[in-house]
């Protein structure tokens, strides 16, 4: 199994490295953050959503990397995309807002694809012009399965460790706690018979006091780690494989990373990057996605946990759950895309800066069977 995904890994990244090493033009181009374009998040996820696209439809594709994080180095790159021939740019991720929004008044006639942001210059004000599509997830539904199927998986208790406290990462932790709390509800559980140990690392990296604190929560009695803070994730896995303990991965299928995931609350990121780019080369429906912001969720398969298992058809998506299958996901699945479960995204809350108490989780959303302690 192993061996079959590292070879597909292998066969994006050359396909990648071949378009990024000629001298002939590329049509579209994917820009990628901090990361590597094998990051196994967003720059991975993006990045395959293009491949797939570019290659069935025989149109020339690159990535580039810029040469360092900020607005300033995402321009630079997005205009060597252009030099290079782009007319449809691929950005991943919030961190490319400020540099999309500049980039749309300077190159009117390329098209932006601005996953999971929305432009807007430093002092925050916002505008999305006709040549961008500002795409957003519905993190809420993503983190509500995994708290759900994990709970209705017979876990107990229950860990969060997000990044910083961004308006994604925020919907990805109150939808773990909304599912969580509807699971325990449907199998009957006392009232505070699920505990979940909320945290916010205050960075997306795998560091030595991340994998610390993954540790400590682990040896407090914790089974199980929500991971939602980009590289936070390696930390988390790392003492998870330490403790025998497990971990919910983020953004994408993390199943390949670590034997400890036993899911991922994941965005359909290459799904999003495609149909975008059929409305663009296929339908001739840009106008249903330029200058606006447009959500992708389960309703639009923009959001959900993983159901098959790269490189093997037959293989069981939820072979690392104990009791919870594919047909019990189809039906919690079901009730988000018709609407009848429709998990809160954010709360009000007192803090500027994005984290909420105990008390304001507990209040905002409604829990009963879920008790929340909030970690520092």
């Amino acid at each position: 199994m192993k061996k079959v995904t590292a070879l597909v890994l292998a066969l994006v990244l050359v396909g990648g490295l071949l378009a990024s090493c000629g001298t002939g033009k590329y049509e579209i181009a994917l820009i990628t953050d901090k990361g590597n374009i094998d990051d196994k998040s967003f720059n991975q996820g993006s990045w395959e959503g293009v491949v797939a696209f570019a290659k069935a439809n025989n149109i020339s594709h690159k990535y580039y990397k810029p040469e360092d994080v900020s607005d300033e180095a995402y321009l630079a790159a997005i205009d060597l995309a252009v030099s290079g021939g782009a007319k449809v740019i691929v950005t991943p991720g919030f961190l490319f807002e400020v540099a999309v929004y500049q980039a749309q008044t300077k190159y009117p006639d390329v098209k932006f694809i601005l996953l999971d942001g929305t432009p807007h210059d430093a002092d925050y004000n916002y505008e999305t012009k006709e040549n961008v599509a500002s795409i957003l997830y519905a993190e809420e539904q993503s983190g509500y399965l995994a708290g759900y199927a994990i709970v209705r998986d017979g876990k107990r208790k229950l860990g969060f460790m997000g990044g910083m406290a961004v308006p994604a990462v925020r919907a990805f932790g109150y939808g773990f706690l909304q599912g969580a709390e509807d699971a325990a509800k449907e199998l009957g559980l006392a009232d505070g018979s699920v505990t979940v140990l909320y945290h916010y690392t205050g960075d997306f990296a795998e560091t030595d006091t991340n994998k610390a604190t993954a540790k400590s929560m682990y040896q407090e009695g914790v089974e199980v780690i929500f991971a939602c803070g980009g590289s936070v994730g390696k930390s988390v896995m790392s003492a998870a494989s330490e403790a025998g303990k497990l971990v919910i991965g983020v953004d994408v299928d993390q199943r390949y990373d670590s034997e400890t995931v036993v899911t991922s609350a994941m965005k359909g990121l290459g799904a999003s990057v495609q149909q975008v780019l059929e409305a663009i080369y296929k339908t001739n429906k840009w106008s249903d996605f330029g200058g606006k912001t447009t959500y992708f969720n389960a309703a639009n398969q923009g959001v959900g946990l993983p159901t098959t298992v790269i490189g093997d058809s037959k293989a069981d998506a939820f072979d690392r759950f104990e009791s919870f299958n594919k047909e019990d996901y189809d039906a919690v699945y079901a009730k988000l895309v018709d609407g009848s479960v429709k998990p809160i995204r954010d709360i009000t809350i007192e803090n500027a800066d994005g984290y909420a108490t105990a008390e304001e989780m507990t209040n905002g959303l409604g829990l009963k069977k879920v008790t929340v302690e909030t970690r520092q």
